[in-house]
């Protein structure tokens, strides 16, 4: 399958608590639903069509647990493109804690496990926030597609979606467009490492 990662980050990289001001309160973070104000008209057409294309989805522990605890537990799941096909489509965890999984059509996984899913024949396999499963995703070139949406904001603290130091990796622009609300959304692929400038002389 082709796995696709979709995350909303501000312009200095938080991906931290964009669904509300109480989601996600780790480590005293105060700033959270900076991007709900903003998401509407183009850029949530365009992630409802993204989730559309889903096949199964993979999540982190700790966002499969906020995305459980509000999309799992919507009264119509129909009446979101977002929220029907995540309580339709398979879902697998990447965790060695979780144990009982109460969202319907879910899988507990283990590294080994998310390698020889993607080996499977089918279509996307998406990614959305799980932000160290994205780290380890992108470190072990497990990811086909990089879908970042950024957001017209400076949050100023929370939770980065790359730490200040890890592993270098070049990528290639497939698209790029720009909503009136000012969110620019960027398609990325893999492509190795990167090229650096060769070292002059003094």
């Amino acid at each position: 399958m082709k796995l696709t990662i979709t995350t909303n980050v501000s312009v200095d990289g938080v991906m931290q608590g964009l669904g509300g001001p109480n989601e996600d309160r780790r480590g005293g973070f105060e700033r959270g639903g900076w991007a709900l104000p903003l998401f509407e008209g183009e850029a949530e057409t365009y992630l409802g069509d993204v989730y559309q294309r889903a096949d199964a989805f993979l999540f982190g522990r700790r966002t499969y647990e906020i995305f459980a605890g509000s999309w799992g537990v919507m009264e119509d799941p129909s009446s979101s493109p977002i929220g029907a096909a995540l309580n339709t489509r398979p879902k697998y965890v990447a965790s060695t804690t979780l144990t009982n999984p109460q969202w319907a059509n879910t899988t507990v996984l283990s590294d080994t496990a998310i390698r020889e899913l993607k080996a499977k024949p089918g279509g996307e396999l998406q990614v959305h926030g799980s932000g160290e499963l994205v780290r380890w995703l992108l470190d072990n070139q497990l990811a086909d597609e990089l879908i970042l949406l950024t957001y017209p904001v400076i949050v100023g603290q929370g939770t980065r979606l790359f730490p200040a130091t890890g592993p270098d990796a070049a990528l290639d622009l497939v698209e790029a467009r720009a909503t009136p609300e000012g969110i620019t959304i960027h398609v990325y692929r893999p492509n190795g490492r990167p090229q650096y400038a060769p070292a002059t002389a003094d």
